[in-house]
């Protein structure tokens, strides 16, 4: 079984459609753990009518306070019953044999850890036609240089993969320093160069986001993998040239 862990936080305008398209996978064991971080969008009573239609797959976990997505994630870790986990963001979008391809592909590469290609897509999650490739395989070297890992295309064997070491530290981009933390302990990321999800992007300006990211990685070399500054200064200026490329 598959556990697919979604954080949600203010997502009434997809969580309906999200919930749609899980049902809507061509491989049908999985379980749906919503997690929702104190929305005040009405998000979680949304998701209390689907699963009085849908049933018992599909659950809801109410936070009180609003504690990030890192620890949504990390509830919903503890909380899953399936082999696999999957990580999907409430707002991007999965195609239908999404599970069934990349449970295949972990199966055949002996997999603990893998992750796929995806597309950029507008506000309403229309595909732009800019598919971001991935390798085969990824280490933490070439990880270090390149943020090529989207979360909503992640799955862990958790009979391969120690439970512990894929719960989220409350750090900037969360996300990066787990995949590195897992590299840097031993396990090699499998990259399935296929276009499975569509990662939505907002219309609204980036440039202050840019400023954020710059900051996130630096923080991330120096204080989750522990580099020189003369080493944070070789992989940033690699991974600011990939990361310009990816979004041209």
């Amino acid at each position: 079984m598959v556990s697919i862990i979604v954080p949600v936080y203010n997502a009434a305008d997809y969580i309906e459609k999200t919930i749609e398209m899980v049902s809507a996978q061509t491989y049908k064991d999985w379980e749906l753990i919503l997690v929702d971080d104190a929305s005040s969008d009405g998000s979680a009573d949304i998701i209390e009518d689907i699963i009085k239609k849908q049933g018992k797959r599909i659950r809801l976990i109410r936070k009180a306070h609003n504690e990030g997505a890192a620890q949504a994630r990390n509830s919903g870790i503890d909380a899953s019953a399936g082999r696999y986990i999957a990580f999907l963001d409430a707002d991007d979008v999965w195609m239908p044999e999404k599970l069934e391809k990349q449970i295949k592909f972990m199966e055949e590469n002996d997999a603990a850890f893998s992750f796929h290609a995806y597309e950029f897509g507008d506000e309403n999650a229309n595909p732009t036609g800019k598919v971001v490739s991935v390798p085969k395989t990824l280490n933490l070297k070439q990880a270090l240089s390149r943020t090529i890992i989207f979360t909503t295309t992640v799955m862990f064997d958790t009979e391969k993969i120690d439970m512990e070491i894929i719960h989220m530290p409350q750090v900037p981009s969360e996300d990066t320093a787990t995949w590195w933390r897992i590299l840097k302990s031993g396990y090699l990321a499998y990259g399935l160069n296929e276009n499975l999800a569509i990662y939505r992007r907002p219309s609204k300006s980036l440039s202050s986001n840019k400023f954020v990211a710059l900051y996130r990685i630096w923080f991330l070399y120096r204080n989750i993998a522990n580099l020189s500054v003369p080493a944070s200064c070789y992989y940033f200026i690699g991974w600011a040239f990939r990361a310009t490329f990816r979004r041209l």
